[in-house]
């Protein structure tokens, strides 16, 4: 696929992002995906599913591959895409949510990596960044205060305040969820800036590519 295919291909499947909760959504099992890079083109996906009361790990998948797309901005996905829906496949738990390191709809097209992913799996899905994609006013600074993160006019996500005296993350809808409902769910995986999802799938994969 060329970038050029692959613009028409986030074009097309933007259609299907959905921005609401569907009624009586529950999460016991919550899915963290995150992919970890060599200075070459490999690249470890990996996820980990932790229990959403406990925040126990409960089962975990990782796959190797190599990354065949370019690096181009606002087209990441199709370098991770991969590796991480294979790893989705080896699950034995399915998750309920998703939580991807990366953007929703805070993406130029309003079609990042947790719109993508949750698209294709059709599973609820949140994305949370580290840096934003859009305009925001820093929020207060107690945990659980948030802003909005503004692009081109139209509310793309929320700078988040996880743990006071931190730094915000950036969270946006990525597929079957509204953004309060994805913010409180990503706050209770944190206890440090980021959620626990995302700091034990950064873990296994960087474990597994050394």
């Amino acid at each position: 696929m060329t970038p050029e295919e692959a613009v028409a291909e986030q074009e097309r499947l933007r259609a299907f992002v959905r921005t609401e909760t569907d009624p009586g959504f529950a999460v016991r099992h919550v899915a963290g995906l995150d992919v970890a890079y060599a200075d070459d083109d490999r690249v470890v996906g990996a996820v980990v599913v932790l229990d959403a009361v406990t925040l126990e790990t409960v089962d975990t998948a990782v796959v190797a591959g190599v990354a065949d797309f370019p690096y181009v901005p606002g087209l990441f996905a199709f370098r991770e895409l991969p590796t991480l829906l294979e790893a989705l496949d080896r699950l034995t738990v399915r998750p309920d949510l998703l939580v991807c390191d990366g953007q929703g709809l805070a993406h130029p097209r309003r079609f990042g990596l947790a719109c993508h992913i949750g698209v294709l799996t059709d599973l609820p899905s949140v994305g949370v960044a580290k840096t934003p994609m859009g305009h925001f006013e820093m929020p207060a600074d107690a945990r659980g205060a948030g802003t909005d993160l503004v692009d081109d006019g139209e509310v793309v996500g929320r700078a988040l305040r996880t743990r006071a005296g931190v730094k915000p993350v950036f969270v946006s809808v990525g597929h079957r969820i509204d953004l309060d409902r994805a913010c409180a769910e990503v706050l209770r995986l944190c206890s440090v800036r980021l959620p626990e999802t995302t700091r034990r799938a950064d873990a296994l994969g960087r474990a597994h590519l050394r």
